[in-house]
């Protein structure tokens, strides 16, 4: 039991550390060859991720949506393989809405801002999805749940609901702050001209920092975990041949 526990934390870790590793590779690598429309280089306090992946505009796009599509499908399988080492029924509840909320940001790379409406709907359900995973989150640190619990998952599930939290309502009402009667931020992306530090790109950056802090954390989790029962089983071991 012990040996196939240690097998299916090994196969989520490296899943997870895929997953992580190809959405980063995917947005760093398209940020250096971003170029919009004035030229200008790309600033993640300006511009969003959308535009990334913007085929036609955005040199490197397919490397994003590339990145978001398989970096995403790994994360799911991270998801699959966690499940399966719950130590609190809400956990079921956690990675199936982890698994949606990166089924909609696979969503997002598959379909680009070029496949409008699609694409808009995809990032919308993935805020959504974001901040329903991460309350779910806060509810089982409350349960007292230990294997995906350390200060650092804590922290960052905190700050990760908060802000998507935040993203979602500012995006859904009319501050004075953006022109137009457009309210989520995806139905004005490509609106110029645009202030230097423009909120709903600056939030979404924020928001996706904060979520992968916290899907590292959580892969990591699964790495400790592992260790752990390798331990258990060489003590056991042990013990019966003694």
């Amino acid at each position: 039991m012990i040996e196939k526990s240690v097998k299916l934390s090994s196969l989520a870790f490296k899943f997870g550390t895929l997953g992580i590793v190809g959405l980063l590779m995917g947005v760093i690598l398209s940020a250096l060859g971003f170029q919009d429309f004035e030229g200008h280089n790309f600033n993640f306090f300006n511009h969003t991720l959308s535009e990334l992946g913007h085929y036609g505009h955005s040199t490197f796009a397919v490397v994003i949506n590339g990145g978001l599509f398989f970096g995403s499908l790994s994360l799911i399988l991270f998801c699959l393989f966690s499940i399966q080492l719950i130590d609190s029924k809400l956990l079921y509840s956690l990675f199936l809405s982890l698994v949606l909320t990166f089924m909609s940001l696979a969503a997002a790379g598959l379909f680009p801002v070029n496949v409008y409406h699609l694409h808009t709907m995809a990032i919308k359900y993935f805020f959504y999805f974001g901040s329903f995973s991460s309350f779910l989150y806060l509810v089982y640190l409350s349960m007292k749940g230990r294997l995906f619990y350390s200060s650092w998952n804590a922290v960052t599930g905190i700050l990760t609901f908060i802000s998507f939290l935040c993203f979602l309502v500012l995006s859904h009402i009319d501050l004075g702050l953006i022109a137009g009667d457009k309210q989520f931020y995806q139905e004005m992306v490509m609106e110029l001209p645009r202030p230097d530090i423009w909120w709903p790109a600056t939030l979404e950056w924020l928001s996706l920092t904060l979520f992968m802090l916290w899907g590292m954390g959580m892969v990591q989790s699964l790495r400790n975990q592992a260790q752990i029962k390798q331990v258990e089983e060489g003590e056991k071991s042990k013990a019966i041949r003694s």
